[in-house]
């Protein structure tokens, strides 16, 4: 996608090394449409330059900071050496991303879609999650809730969320801890099974004592779509809770919720729980 627009002054972007004179460099705006800007010789580099051409070359990909904008005289002043490694990387990076974007909006929506359509669309996203492979990612982690209060149709949403699911890679992180569970009435066995369907969600699947699941009656869950949660037989009374979620907070958030609801579902048939971090079983 392309800007219709103008850059700001300050702001990073992506050009082409378009044309090389004595005086600077010519640089067609890659994020925008028909826009061209300038960077000074004396903006290309640190130190005095004898020869443009020994730090640039034509076609080249460069990122600059936009100096000045004046739309009257359809000049943009650019900047390649206010660039640094980082900033230049990470700006890559972005533009990198909503390339990516561009090609999921496609395969969303078809490549017939008209400009209208797609500008409508890419904007909506843009203003709610501030660029289109942003969306596509909240999309991928938190489904149809990331898009709830999002002004497109459920249609547009459904199309969105089914790209996001199927191409989107979304960093994850683990976690694990494990809890313990006992209970010495006569009933057990059973209370051991309820507390780990309640470790996994009110309604998904115990663990038996060999370390395989067993299906639960409704198959509901109480865990957020974006997370995965399994508890695993390590050695009695121990159980392995492992999550994977999109941030720490939230992986930790449900480790300690699982381990909670298994501690509380065992005491209600006068059993215990206990959660800790580290394997006890080994040392036993």
């Amino acid at each position: 996608m392309k800007f219709s627009g103008w850059p700001e002054s300050g702001e990073l972007v992506v050009g082409r090394v378009d044309e090389i004179e004595d005086f600077g460099v010519f640089v067609d705006l890659l994020e925008y449409e028909d826009k061209r800007g300038l960077c000074h010789i004396s903006e290309v580099a640190s130190g005095w330059i004898k020869n443009v051409r020994d730090h640039v070359n034509t076609d080249q990909r460069v990122v600059a900071k936009v100096l000045d904008v004046d739309e009257s005289a359809q000049q943009i002043d650019l900047s390649i050496k206010d660039v640094s490694d980082h900033q230049r990387k990470n700006k890559i990076q972005e533009w990198k991303n909503e390339q990516k974007a561009d090609n999921w909006m496609e395969i969303a929506f078809g490549e017939d879609i008209s400009d209208e359509e797609y500008s409508t669309i890419a904007n909506t996203i843009l203003a709610d999650f501030g660029s289109l492979y942003d969306g596509f990612e909240k999309a991928a982690i938190h489904g149809h809730e990331a898009l709830d209060d999002v002004d497109l149709d459920e249609d547009q949403i459904d199309a969105i969320v089914e790209t996001a699911r199927e191409n989107v890679s979304v960093p994850y992180v683990t976690v694990s801890g494990y809890v313990d569970l006992t209970c010495p009435s006569g009933d057990g066995v059973d209370a051991v099974q309820e507390a780990l369907r309640a470790a996994e969600g009110n309604g998904e699947s115990p663990v038996s004592s060999d370390g395989s699941n067993e299906s639960s009656e409704d198959g509901s869950s109480d865990i957020p779509e974006e997370v995965d949660l399994e508890v695993t037989y390590v050695g009695a009374p121990e159980y392995r809770i492992e999550v994977q979620a999109p941030d720490y907070k939230t992986a930790e958030d449900q480790l300690e919720a699982s381990a909670e609801r298994a501690s509380a579902q065992i005491a209600e048939h006068g059993g215990s729980g206990e959660f800790h971090r580290e394997r006890r079983s080994d040392d036993e």
